[in-house]
């Protein structure tokens, strides 16, 4: 699809738009994720399953994804790529409602299977858009974008501890959410490019091989999505377990995650430019080490919510940065970042179900121990990503949709 694309002349001014219209796509995917992470508590007491069980349902939103997003490009190359966003945020927007209604473990299961399938889809749809703006732009736009998304994530987890604070039951709080958010995505994706396939043209491809090139940048980017993943999922159900706060405190700590997310997004274009990609991810990955430390050896609330904190500032422009080492990686820019975004879309979907099977066998403290452990990663292997300190007028275009954010990121 977008090889056609980028021959299709769009003016500057609607390209401009786009650029907005994307934006606020990004807002309301986030919105979804935050909604959902801060009643993770209410879901799994409504659901009646202990942290193992939990851990367990959080791994079928891998499962749906997985096996949904290889969808997404078809189904843009046949119907363009805003009616496909249309359909799939939409989709994505209104499964907010499902977790909330599992009475048991089987329920939620299959309600997080579809959770994360139309996840997966709605999010490789949405980059695939960003890619071609920013192409049109020639100049950065995905770390904001990624900003835009981790807003809407706060936003979403903001009314999310508001909800909780007042005792509100998650069923009706999400309900309400999830259609706000249909409206406000349906009206959002009016304003992108409208993109569409020659008819003799070639669907993408179901399964791409990454290069090895690939796969030790997007070893970086596991070890940023593993912490972001278990911190948006577990950090509620750590503070009223470990730290036993009240359930708005504990709904509080996603809130503090998001926020230090997004200030770290929005800002991580100029960030970049002036002290390359290698240092500030060396950086980023001492604070989230920092921050780790803090959740781990803190007895109090305050503490543990400013280590989540710095986890979500030290983690927050990884992704980004190991998209545009990958696309210089090798001979294959797009085979590269698929790799790279496979990988990094995996971790984050695992990561909560790996937190809670390693609280089940041990105890939260020390899966957030190996979360600790990963966010030193950053600061060892940063170098890999050398390649992305390169001028966005130098960087090759990326063709087709196969770039995709982590998943609690979108």
């Amino acid at each position: 699809m977008a090889s056609d694309s980028i021959a299709t002349a769009f003016d500057p001014a609607q390209v401009k738009r786009a650029r907005y219209a994307v934006a606020a796509v990004f807002t309301v995917h986030g919105a979804v994720t935050g909604s959902f992470a801060t009643r993770v508590p209410w879901i799994q007491d409504h659901a009646g399953v202990s942290a193992g069980q939990l851990g367990l349902a959080l791994a079928f939103p891998a499962i749906g994804a997985s096996l949904a997003m290889p969808v997404a490009g078809r189904i843009s190359h046949r119907f363009g790529a805003r009616n496909a966003l249309r359909v799939l945020l939409a989709l994505w927007t209104l499964a907010l409602i499902l977790p909330a209604l599992a009475p048991n473990l089987l329920t939620l299961c299959a309600a997080l299977f579809v959770y994360g399938a139309s996840a997966g889809m709605s999010d490789v749809a949405m980059n695939a858009l960003g890619v071609e703006v920013e192409n049109r732009l020639d100049r950065s736009i995905m770390s904001g974008l990624h900003g835009m998304w981790s807003a809407g994530a706060l936003i979403g987890s903001a009314a999310g501890t508001v909800a909780a604070h007042v005792g509100a039951d998650a069923r009706l709080h999400h309900t309400v959410a999830a259609l706000a958010l249909t409206v406000l995505g349906v009206v959002a994706v009016q304003g992108v490019l409208d993109l569409r396939s020659e008819p003799d043209e070639e669907p993408p491809p179901r399964f791409t091989l990454p290069p090895r090139s690939a796969l030790v940048i997007g070893a970086i980017g596991f070890c940023a999505v593993f912490a972001e993943g278990a911190s948006m999922d577990w950090s509620a159900v750590y503070l009223r377990d470990v730290v036993d706060t009240s359930a708005g405190l504990a709904a509080a700590s996603t809130t503090a995650f998001a926020l230090m997310m997004m200030v770290a997004r929005i800002a991580g274009d100029k960030i970049v430019d002036r002290f390359g990609a290698v240092r500030t991810v060396r950086a980023g990955g001492t604070l989230a080490t920092v921050g780790g430390a803090l959740v781990v050896l803190s007895p109090g609330a305050v503490g543990v919510l400013c280590g989540f904190g710095l986890l979500g500032l030290g983690v927050a422009v990884v992704v980004p940065l190991a998209f545009a080492a990958a696309g210089r990686s090798g001979p294959n820019p797009s085979q590269a970042i698929a790799g790279v975004a496979t990988i990094t879309y995996t971790s984050g979907l695992v990561a909560p179900s790996a937190i809670g099977s390693l609280a089940e066998a041990t105890s939260l403290v020390v899966s957030f121990g190996l979360v600790t452990v990963l966010a030193f990663g950053l600061v060892i292997g940063a170098g890999v990503l050398r390649g992305a300190d390169r001028k966005v007028a130098d960087r090759v275009p990326v063709p087709g949709p196969v770039v995709a954010k982590s998943p609690s990121e979108g």
